[in-house]
């Protein structure tokens, strides 16, 4: 019998530069004279969740292979958020449920979100938050010209360059949020790596080894 569970949802965020978005497939209300561009990246995020049964000592052989396979099925990579929804914190589930995860490289996060239904009795919920990020309207032909008499930007000015960015970044989140640093920099580490190769023995320090030219 297969207890397997899923269901996504979905919220749309949005990057704003003081430019609001229009409508996904209208054309611009009014004329953009700046060099800003109007068409920016909207990050979707969708949840992804499976219920697994549990017991005091964590989850079984049967349910920690239902929930790798969950992962496979989702190519679990960079970029994904792992948390773990459940009534009663038990460690000894998320050690493996983090365990699991781990063999993708992700870490398990604090907070799940708000998913729908209820986690019964005995059970836990992982759930798994996916972005990804376009830019809605884009490419705009619309307009129909080569040039602005008036000067203004083109209706499809931007799609190119946010829509590669969109595309591109490997975390749709850090669109929203930037990347986090870990607090070393790379002056630090490029430092570091300086301040090693100057302390090495030199190669020649030894002298050079005495060889006879006599045979045996």
């Amino acid at each position: 019998m297969t207890y397997s569970f899923k269901r996504a949802a979905s919220s749309v965020l949005a990057i704003s530069l003081g430019l609001g978005l229009a409508a996904c497939g209208g054309a611009i209300e009014g004329n953009n004279y700046s060099l800003n561009s109007v068409r920016q990246p909207v990050v979707e995020r969708s949840n992804y969740v499976l219920d697994l049964r549990t017991s005091p000592a964590g989850l079984d052989a049967m349910e920690e292979s239902r929930l790798n396979d969950w992962f496979d099925t989702l190519d679990l990579g960079y970029g994904d958020r792992v948390a773990i929804d459940t009534a009663v914190n038990n460690p000894a589930v998320i050690e493996d449920v983090a365990a699991v995860a781990g063999r993708y490289g992700i870490l398990v996060s604090e907070g799940a979100p708000i998913t729908q239904g209820y986690v019964d009795p005995g059970n836990v919920r992982v759930v798994v938050t996916r972005s990804t990020a376009s830019v809605p309207g884009c490419p705009d032909w619309s307009e129909g010209y080569g040039f602005q008499r008036d000067n203004f930007t083109s209706d499809g000015f931007g799609c190119a360059v946010n829509g590669n960015l969109a595309a591109m970044v490997a975390n749709p989140e850090h669109l929203l949020e930037g990347a986090e640093g870990t607090g070393e920099t790379v002056v630090m580490s490029s430092n570091r790596a300086i301040e090693t190769f100057r302390n090495q023995e030199p190669t020649g320090a030894g002298g050079l080894p005495q060889i006879s030219s006599e045979g045996n």
